[in-house]
C-alpha cells in the first residue's frame, strides 16, 4: 500500500529529525524546527477547539514576521485554509475579499488592527518585532501533539487574492496536493537542499513568497524574513550576513539593488538561485544582474493559477528575450483566435497545465468556467490571457496581456514592443504604454515616460526619436514624462489605472 506524505507532516518530521536548526530568522531572532512544529501545533488545536472545521477559511491580515508564518502554517496543520490579505490594498478591498473568502476567523497583526469592520472573530496578535503577546501565547493548548489527521488533498490550502483586486475579487484556490507537487517541482528545478537558507523579500501574501518559502520548507532549509519596506541596502546586508543561497524578487527590486552598486562592491558571492518574477524584466537590468550574479539569475513567467515557464541563467545569454521552458511536469501550447492549436512560431494566447493548476476560483464559476480550455483528450489547460509564441527549441516568448493590446485602425499593437524601444533610449529609465481612445483610429498608443535626472530633452524629441525605430502603424501619438508609475507589490506595471487616468484626455 502506498502512502501520500502531506506537507504539515513533512514539517513534524524536520522537527523530530533537525530539531534544534533554524527554520525561520529575522533581524532580531531566531526559531527552531521544533520550536516551529510545537507553536504551529498549538495554534492547530486551538483553530479546533474554537469550533473551526478542516476547510473552513482562516484570514491573516498581517506584516511580515516569523509569527505570520506560524499562524499560516498552524491553519494548515488544522486542515484549515489560510487566506493571507494583501496588505497594500485599500480598505474597501479587504472588506471585499473577506466576505469574498467567508472567513471565519482572520488573525490581524497589530499594525493593521483598525483596518477591519466586520462581525467575524477577530484575533488581534503579534507586533511584528516583538513575537506573540502574553495573552495570545497563554491562550493556546499547551504540551500537545499534532492534530489529528484532516488533510483532504483536494481541500483547499490557500486562497490567494490578485494583486490590486477592485470590484469583486477573485480568490484563487490552491490544494494542499497541488501545493506539495509545486513545493516538489520548484524545489527539484531550483536546486533546494537542507542547507538552503532562503531571503523573503516580498509581502507572505503574495504568491511569490509561497514559492520559494514552500520549496525551503520542504528540504528542511531556513528561511530569512524581511519586513514588508523594501530597502536595497539592508536586502544586501541580509544576504551578505545570513549567507542567502536563494531568493525570489521582482524586477524593481533588483534594479535598486543594481543601482547601490554604482557607489560601493555588493558580497552576492552566496547567491546559487535569484529568480525574477512577478514582471518583465528588461533585457539592459536583465544582463546586469545575470553578470552580477555569476550567471546564477533565473526568469519565471507564471500565473498563481498555476502555469510556471522557466529561464534558466546558463540558457539567458542565447535567449535574451525568452522566458524559457516549462517547469518540470508541466506544459504550455499555443491558440489562436478560434480556440484551434497551433504549431511553433506562431503567435497566440499562452495555455498550460501542471500538476498544480488551481480547480477554481473560490466562489466563481463564471470565471473559472471562462478560464479553462480542453482538449480532444478532455485534459484541463488554463487559459494565461497572455499572448506569445514558442520556438523551434521550444522556449517561449511574450508578446503582450491580450487585455493590454491596442486596436487602432483594425491593427493589433502590442505595447510591449514599444515599451521595449523606449528602454533602449538613454534617457529613459521607466516606460508604460497603454491606447486611449482616438475619434480616427479608435485607439491610439501613448507613451508615459519616467526620464532620467539628467534629462532636458522635450518630449517631442523623444517622442521623434522612438517613432523612427517602429513602424508606422506602431507610432506612439502621445509621450508624457511622470515621476513614477504605479505598480503592485509584485512590480507589475498597473496599466488599468493608467488608462483611467489617461483615458480622456487625448481623442485627437
Amino acid at each position: 500500500m502506498s502512502m501520500s506524505i502531506n506537507l504539515p507532516e513533512v514539517l513534524a518530521l524536520h522537527a523530530k529529525w533537525r530539531p534544534q536548526k533554524a527554520a525561520f530568522c529575522d533581524d532580531k531572532r531566531q526559531v527552531t524546527w521544533q520550536e516551529f512544529d510545537h507553536t504551529t501545533n498549538r495554534i492547530a488545536h486551538s483553530l479546533l477547539e474554537a469550533g473551526c472545521n478542516p476547510g473552513d477559511k482562516i484570514a491573516v491580515l498581517m506584516s511580515n514576521s516569523i509569527e505570520m508564518t506560524q499562524i499560516l502554517f498552524g491553519i494548515a496543520k488544522a486542515g484549515c485554509c489560510s487566506v493571507p490579505l494583501n496588505i497594500s490594498v485599500d480598505n474597501h478591498a479587504l472588506a471585499n475579499m473577506i466576505k469574498d473568502a467567508e472567513a471565519k476567523i482572520i488573525y490581524v497583526s497589530t499594525d493593521h488592527a483598525g483596518r477591519i469592520n466586520t462581525e467575524k472573530k477577530i484575533e488581534i496578535i503579534a507586533a511584528t518585532e516583538t513575537g506573540f503577546p502574553d495573552e495570545f501565547i497563554n491562550s493556546l493548548p499547551e504540551n500537545i501533539g499534532p492534530p489529528p489527521h484532516s488533510h483532504v488533498a483536494e481541500n483547499a490550502m490557500n486562497i490567494i487574492y490578485s494583486s490590486g483586486t477592485t470590484g469583486l475579487p477573485k480568490g484563487i484556490i490552491a490544494t494542499f496536493e497541488g501545493r506539495k507537487n509545486w513545493a516538489y517541482d520548484l524545489a527539484l528545478e531550483y536546486n533546494f537542499h537542507s542547507e538552503t537558507k532562503t531571503l523573503i523579500a516580498t509581502g507572505l501574501y503574495s504568491n511569490i513568497s509561497w514559492a520559494t518559502m514552500l520549496a525551503t520548507l520542504l528540504v528542511g532549509g531556513t528561511i530569512i524574513v524581511s519586513p514588508n519596506k523594501f530597502d536595497a541596502d539592508e536586502t544586501v546586508r541580509r544576504i551578505s550576513h545570513h549567507k542567502i543561497t536563494h531568493t525570489a524578487m521582482v524586477p524593481v527590486q533588483y534594479q535598486r539593488i543594481m543601482e547601490i552598486s554604482d557607489h560601493r562592491d555588493l558580497d552576492l558571492s552566496s547567491i546559487e538561485c535569484a529568480i525574477t518574477v512577478g514582471a518583465p524584466m528588461h533585457i539592459d537590468l536583465k544582463r546586469n544582474v545575470h553578470a552580477k550574479l555569476s550567471g546564477n539569475l533565473y526568469e519565471i513567467y507564471g500565473l498563481t493559477e498555476g502555469i510556471i515557464t522557466i529561464m534558466r541563467g546558463s540558457e539567458m545569454p542565447d535567449n535574451w528575450t525568452s522566458v524559457g521552458r516549462p517547469l518540470l511536469g508541466s506544459d504550455i501550447a499555443i491558440l489562436d483566435d478560434n480556440d484551434q492549436l497551433v504549431d511553433n512560431g506562431t503567435v497566440g494566447e499562452i495555455i498550460g497545465n501542471s500538476p498544480f493548476i488551481m480547480p477554481g476560483y473560490h466562489a466563481r464559476p463564471d470565471a473559472s468556467k471562462d478560464v479553462f480550455w480542453y482538449d480532444h483528450e478532455d485534459r484541463k489547460w488554463l487559459r494565461t490571457g497572455d499572448i506569445g509564441f514558442i520556438d523551434k527549441n521550444g522556449y517561449l516568448s511574450i508578446v503582450d496581456r491580450k487585455k493590454d493590446m491596442i486596436l487602432s485602425g483594425g491593427q493589433n499593437i502590442y505595447p510591449a514592443d514599444i515599451e521595449a524601444e523606449l528602454l533602449k533610449h538613454p534617457s529613459i529609465i521607466d516606460a508604460a504604454v497603454v491606447g486611449i481612445p482616438n475619434k480616427k483610429w479608435g485607439e491610439t498608443p501613448l507613451a508615459l515616460v519616467v526620464k532620467s535626472k539628467t534629462c532636458q530633452q522635450p518630449t517631442d524629441d523623444i517622442k521623434a526619436v522612438i517613432n523612427a525605430s517602429l513602424g508606422r502603424q506602431q507610432r506612439i501619438s502621445y509621450l508624457e514624462y511622470i515621476d513614477e508609475l504605479p505598480r503592485n507589490p509584485n512590480g507589475k506595471i498597473l496599466k488599468r489605472e493608467l488608462r483611467e487616468t489617461y483615458r480622456d484626455k487625448y481623442y485627437e
